[in-house]
């Protein structure tokens, strides 16, 4: 119930927030400043599901998703939460037609799972994430791309795992409300 409410609150205040998407630029001295201000698009590896990006500032945003994760070793999907602070220190690149920052950050994930076949096999998992990551971010259009790991170290509940580290890939496309 927890997880629920704090979903329903992050993608209120994301809504909450628009972007131009014809000049969608912040303003600001730093060495990226992004197209926009809220987007929410897919993602697709692990996890695959829904993905949106708010950002507080010029170069810092916070990273929020609910999808599936699928491991073949765990030997069940589960439904796959999380939040995430990003910073962009750095434009790789800067043309006419997009920005490429670097991103980093840290966040946490919760993941709820089934494993095996029968009655009494849920399992669950926190998370610490460190997303790092190249954003592809158009500027004539309402969109960006992006492509990402993500090393996250889980510790499990009732499963034969107390600790585990896991890298996770992912790519994704998000549209920029106006």
């Amino acid at each position: 119930m927890k997880t629920t409410s704090l979903v329903a609150v992050v993608f209120a205040l994301a809504l909450s927030h628009t972007a131009d998407a014809r000049n969608r630029s912040f303003s600001g001295g730093s060495d990226y400043d992004s197209n926009g201000q809220f987007g929410l698009g897919l993602e697709l590896g692990e996890p695959t599901g829904l993905n949106g990006k708010l950002f507080l500032n010029p170069n810092q945003a916070i990273d929020f998703g609910i999808g599936e994760v699928y491991h073949y070793y765990y030997g069940g999907d589960g439904l796959h939460l999380y939040l995430d602070y990003l910073w962009h220190p750095k434009q790789l690149v800067a043309t006419p037609a997009f920005k490429m920052p670097f991103y980093i950050g840290i966040g946490g994930r919760i993941w709820f799972f089934d494993y095996g076949n029968g009655p009494n096999n849920g399992a669950n998992a926190f998370g610490v994430r460190v997303p790092i990551g190249l954003d592809f971010d158009l500027n004539n259009v309402p969109l960006d791309f992006f492509v990402q790991f993500v090393p996250t170290l889980d510790f499990f509940h009732n499963y034969a795992h107390d600790v585990y580290l896991d890298i996770d890939f992912s790519v994704g496309i998000r549209f920029w409300f106006s």
